[in-house]
């Protein structure tokens, strides 16, 4: 009986062991099997750096923010140095102040009565700004304390880069000034600084400081005196020259201040303004922000073959922003390769580890990526709302002819860029001898890609649409106008701005503006609209090509925004009718008039502009 029980209790564990076999292998028979992309295939391969430099996308976005120079600008060109400020500084405290600053610098550091308003004033209404630009410094004083040592020029003119751009590399002034040293066109060719389609060395810290660096040595052995050079940087040297013979032959800035043109006589008391606060920013209460990034964390490598930061950033998992940061001389985001030119991509020294030990992995990369260069548009149209919209496109060899009138600010590498093709052939298709175009011109395009899947706003009558097509996109349109909704994110911990916006793949500035945000913070918890929906262009049969050739190509995803026109826009700080226009792509600044009655350019902030279209 008990061999019998046991006989019944073996075959039972067996039973269940073959039923534990079969479900497992059922398992495994049904699990779907993950697909990577080529972009993560490589990834995966690369050697890994541990040097891991945590960057702040915030602090990120404060070093190419625009605020601080438009609000320095203005303040600099309005201030009056007659008119007293009540704030708390002592008159005698100054004086002393003021008086060691001179003995330990060549420039003439005197008090008067204007230069201690203008420090009042900065005191009063740029605590916060100084602050920000402090931070700021950190990055950039080294570079300009180098070149100057090279040149013997004083160190404490890395302070007039303050005053000329509140150190954004990107500032570019009403009159066409650009760069952190604020060169015109003509001064920075002068001075042997390269500027073309791609690249603008006039916003490059290091071969902008050496050309102003160059500058001021050659202004001062002119005129031999510092202040006399700023004044002349600011003026030029011919109106310093006239103001001298107009004084009598003075050649102290104080005694030819009343001389010189209005803009240059608050300029050198902001100056020494700018250096009082710098240097006594602790007796202010100023607290310098922190900077995550210095100089020195960084380092450059060079480039042999052209590529785009999108590559970059994707390949090394780091914020195109970034890039933008430390690279800002290359103007389309793209680092070009010239044969017989060098050059350089600047990343922070764990990247470049990174770069370096998988070169060959990341330039197969990119071939890669030219070979296949539609898919990523095709697959860019694969995230948008299941809009279906039938255009004529053709998939033979040959490609749609459309046409392009070119716009106020448009320059071949934009156009090149919008519809998919290359600055060589826009030249030869249109008989274009060299890279400027007229405004107001057709150019004939040939390519695969409507500029309307870019910006649908801009959409020209260049493809042959029939009614019954016509007929099927409004009928869609009707029925995704009722679905659509915008896209929203609740903030967890650890979030900021700069991550949020890089995993919905939109901007800092974007989520501000859908949010009505007016500073970076954001609170845990606080719920964000983080994308509009909009109806987008779809061609599946150029999605499913996409995918068959290429598996799964995921990381490439990026969400379409689109700001929609007929709405109001209130008037902010810092706003102009160009930065308004910026903001609505195939608005134009006369449109912008016409819809207002507004005869001027001026505006206000808090006013109300209709945006129609």
């Amino acid at each position: 009986m008990i061999v019998k029980k046991i006989a019944i209790m073996v075959s039972a564990f067996f039973s269940v062991s073959m039923l534990a076999q079969d479900v497992a292998k059922a398992n495994a028979e049904i699990k779907p099997v993950v697909k990577i992309s080529y972009l993560d295939s490589v990834k995966n391969t690369f050697k890994k750096n541990e040097l891991a430099t945590r960057v702040d996308s915030l602090w990120m976005n404060e070093l190419v923010s625009l605020d601080i120079y438009d609000d320095l600008t203005k303040d600099i060109q309005t201030i009056n140095t007659d008119v007293t400020v009540d704030e708390e500084l002592p008159t005698d405290l100054l004086k002393q102040r003021l008086q060691a600053m001179n003995g330990k610098s060549p420039f003439t550091i005197e008090y008067n009565q204007g230069l201690e308003n203008i420090i009042k004033s900065f005191l009063k209404n740029r605590k916060k700004s100084f602050s920000r630009l402090m931070s700021l410094s950190e990055y950039y004083f080294p570079i300009f304390e180098d070149a100057f040592a090279k040149q013997n020029v004083p160190l404490e003119i890395k302070y007039l880069a303050v005053v000329e751009s509140a150190l954004n590399p990107k500032a570019v002034s009403k009159m066409g000034a650009t760069g952190i040293w604020q060169f015109m066109y003509g001064t920075g060719k002068q001075y042997a600084l390269k500027i073309d389609s791609y690249i603008d060395e006039r916003s490059d810290p290091l071969k902008a400081t050496a050309a102003a660096s160059e500058y001021m040595s050659k202004m001062f052995n002119i005129f031999g005196d510092w202040e006399l050079v700023l004044a002349s940087y600011n003026s030029g040297p011919g109106n310093v020259t006239k103001a001298i013979r107009r004084s009598g032959g003075k050649t102290k800035y104080w005694d030819i201040r009343s001389h010189l043109p209005k803009e240059t006589q608050g300029y050198v008391p902001a100056f020494l303004a700018t250096m009082y606060l710098f240097e006594y920013h602790k007796e202010h209460g100023i607290n310098p922000q922190r900077a995550v990034v210095k100089n020195f964390e960084t380092d450059t490598v060079q480039i042999k073959n052209q590529m785009s930061f999108k590559q970059i950033a994707d390949l090394l998992d780091m914020p195109q922003s970034q890039l933008q940061l430390l690279n800002p001389s290359y103007k389309l985001n793209v680092v070009p390769y010239y044969q017989g030119e060098q050059h350089f991509l600047r990343l922070p020294k764990d990247k470049i580890a990174t770069f370096v030990s998988n070169e060959d992995k990341i330039y197969a990369y990119v071939a890669y990526q030219a070979q296949n260069k539609t898919m990523p548009v095709q697959l860019a149209m694969k995230t948008a709302p299941r809009t279906k919209y039938s255009a004529k496109v053709k998939e033979d060899s040959s490609k749609e002819i459309q046409f392009y009138k070119v716009r106020k600010g448009d320059n071949l590498g934009a156009i090149a860029e919008k519809y998919n093709v290359s600055i060589v052939d826009l030249k030869k298709w249109n008989n274009l001898k060299s890279n400027s175009v007229a405004f107001g011109r057709n150019l004939k395009i040939k390519s695969e890609i409507d500029a309307s899947v870019k910006n649908p706003k801009e959409t020209k009558a260049t493809l042959a649409i029939d009614k019954k097509t016509e007929e099927a996109i409004a009928s869609a349109d009707d029925k995704d106008k009722n679905n659509a909704q915008p896209q929203e994110y609740v903030v967890a911990a650890g979030d900021n701005l700069g991550s949020i916006a890089k995993k919905f793949g939109t901007t800092i500035a974007e989520l501000k503006e859908l949010n009505s945000l007016t500073s970076n913070n954001i609170g845990l918890g606080k719920t964000l609209v983080v994308s509009k929906a909009v109806p987008e262009i779809v061609d599946e049969n150029a999605v499913t090509t996409a995918i068959a050739s290429n598996n799964s190509i995921d990381s490439f995803k990026k969400k379409a925004t689109t700001k929609a026109l007929g709405e109001d826009y209130y008037v902010k700080k810092g706003d102009s009718l160009y930065s308004i226009s910026k903001k609505y792509p195939g608005v134009t600044i006369s449109d912008i008039k016409k819809w207002n009655n507004i005869k001027d350019g001026d505006i206000k902030p808090g006013m109300k502009l209709k945006i129609n279209g």
